[in-house]
């Protein structure tokens, strides 16, 4: 009977499965207070102005994203 090679010990230990668990969800994180604040900033500024449309919460918002997804992108291209 031929002799069975030992499995293959896995390549992502325990710390390097922590380490980027705690890198995308920092990275979520991340997103979600840029999104949020710029939410926030553009309610305000609609209420400031009283404008009839909230504009202010549209465009800031918008940007927010682009903002959020230029960091998520530029940190997994900076990391790779």
């Amino acid at each position: 009977m031929p002799a069975v090679p030992p499995p293959d010990k896995p390549t992502n230990s325990n710390p390097d499965r922590l380490r980027a668990f705690a890198k995308y969800s920092g990275l979520g994180f991340q997103m979600l207070a840029i999104i949020g604040l710029s939410a926030w900033a553009g309610t305000a500024l609609d209420e400031r102005f009283q404008n009839e449309r909230p504009w202010y919460t549209i465009v800031l918002m918008l940007l927010g994203v682009f903002i959020a997804m230029y960091q998520v992108i530029r940190s997994l291209t900076r990391d790779s």
